[in-house]
């Protein structure tokens, strides 16, 4: 009964344990909660738990958006568990494009290492905010607004980016609406786009109906 109880506390506690305590590293042995991981018992805590590799290397380049994306979340990094912290590694072939999308849990930082693109985001009352972006530039993109990233120049482009969430979670506009069995029909009427072009983002993108 003991053990139930502080599971449950330890569920409920995971996403601001860490304000309060050291650190809340995730428990992937434990159901995971809306709130997030369950902290691990602090005696089995390493110092691994706090550092991840998996940003060293590129990211594979073989997505019709011509992007490779490496992601260091909670879900793959326990450390972050608590922290309201994450990080994603973009890599960019020319021509390279991260799609409209947004992320409801998270606002993004962006800063280009290599190379040249265009940034930008979609306010609520839908103007535009874009602009160039020059290696060492930085763009914010607000919490939950549609956003992305073209790279633009003739050589391949890295950037990383920051949210203020160890899970920021995504939503990517093409897949929302071409990657499923949503009927062209109602995509057509929803979005004034001719169902010929709907039909072929369908099959390009792997939806149907």
């Amino acid at each position: 009964m003991i053990s139930r109880v502080f599971f449950v506390f330890s569920l409920i506690l995971s996403g601001s344990y860490a304000a309060m305590q050291d650190f809340c590293v995730a428990d992937y042995a434990a159901p995971q909660s809306p709130a997030g991981y369950a902290c691990k018992d602090p005696a089995k805590v390493t110092v691994d738990d706090f550092v991840f590799s998996g940003l060293r290397v590129a990211g594979n380049i073989s997505s019709i958006n011509k992007i490779g994306l490496s992601a260091a979340f909670a879900v793959n990094f326990p450390g972050l568990n608590g922290l309201g912290v994450a990080l994603v590694r973009a890599d960019f072939a020319v021509g390279g494009v991260v799609p409209i999308h947004s992320h409801r849990d998270a606002t993004e930082l962006v800063i280009l290492v290599e190379g040249t693109v265009v940034a930008g985001f979609i306010a609520s009352n839908n103007k535009p905010y874009v602009k160039t972006l020059n290696k060492g530039d930085t763009m914010v993109f607000p919490q939950g607004l549609f956003h992305f990233l073209v790279n633009v120049g003739d050589t391949p482009a890295l950037a990383y980016a920051s949210f203020s969430s160890a899970n920021p979670g995504v939503q990517t506009l093409e897949t929302a609406l071409f990657q499923n069995n949503l009927p062209t029909e109602i995509i057509a009427k929803s979005t004034l786009l001719d169902t010929v072009q709907i039909q072929k983002l369908k099959r390009l993108l792997g939806g149907t109906n």
